[in-house]
């Protein structure tokens, strides 16, 4: 078990926090009666207890008392607000903060939690399917324990990596972000295909195959995209008819910036939160 004996409290348990539930739970590092997690409204809780069988309340300090580690999964807005919360900040003392929250940074939360280990984390949701990415990066006060727990953790819901802090907003665009970007080029590979007479089942599946396969090629070989796509594109072929298509419409160039101007607007994400008290 990955704490065994002790417990673990999931503060948040929307979308990436059940994820996270579900993500340990299926590895078997944590029993049911090891995690305890926290919703605001009650009726969420009980959809949580009836799906996974752990313990959850709508009472944050009660979830931090019982924990011996706590995943701090609000949303950004609300980072500071759950941590000035009456008793949370002495609660905190000693255990491990591992945060989830876009754009709020290390600095932010180790002022808010002076006396704890923090860990930044962030993963992405593809976790929901246990095909997460995931990418840490440790506070001053978090040694290679910390970091050990965040990974094991996080290692059950996909890959996962430790940065500096300050990429963590270059993560968020491209790791936390991405997903969103790649459905849409998969809707629009899809729709090339049904334009060309293909039934948009049939070329919705066949285009998010694709990504999959080509993704798992560029993870299990190892080599670099332009090397693979080299090994695609024939002479006088239709493969490099399509891609100087794409490289008309810049592309590249598109998508790169797609990644900087999320990063701009990450790093504005942890600003509303360090004014919320």
């Amino acid at each position: 078990m990955l704490l065994a004996g002790r417990t673990l409290a999931i503060i948040g348990c929307g979308t990436m926090g059940e994820a996270i539930v579900a993500g340990l739970l299926r590895a078997g590092l944590l029993a049911p009666t090891q995690i305890v997690a926290t919703t605001r409204r009650q009726e969420a809780a009980e959809a949580v207890r009836q799906r996974h069988g752990v313990r959850i309340t709508t009472d944050n300090l009660q979830a931090i008392g019982e924990a011996d580690a706590v995943v701090l999964a609000v949303k950004p807005q609300r980072v500071s607000k759950v941590l000035h919360e009456e008793g949370v900040g002495a609660a905190l003392v000693g255990k491990t903060v591992i945060s989830i929250a876009a754009g709020v940074t290390l600095a932010q939360l180790q002022s808010w939690l002076p006396e704890s280990p923090v860990v930044r984390a962030m993963p992405n949701t593809p976790c929901l399917i246990g095909q997460g990415m995931t990418v840490l990066a440790r506070g001053s006060r978090a040694g290679d324990a910390e970091v050990a727990l965040a990974k094991k953790l996080f290692d059950t819901v996909g890959l996962c990596l430790e940065v500096e802090d300050k990429l963590m907003d270059a993560v968020t665009s491209l790791g936390a972000s991405g997903p969103a970007f790649v459905y849409v080029m998969i809707e629009a590979m899809a729709d090339g295909g049904v334009m060309m007479g293909l039934p948009r089942p049939v070329a919705l599946q066949m285009a998010a195959q694709v990504f999959q396969g080509a993704a798992r090629m560029v993870l299990s070989t190892g080599f670099h995209p332009a090397a693979l796509k080299d090994q695609v594109t024939t002479p006088a072929g239709c493969t490099i008819a399509g891609i100087l298509t794409m490289e008309d419409g810049r592309i590249r160039s598109v998508l790169a910036r797609t990644i900087q101007e999320a990063a701009r607007v990450a790093s504005e994400l942890g600003r509303d939160s360090s004014a919320e008290k």
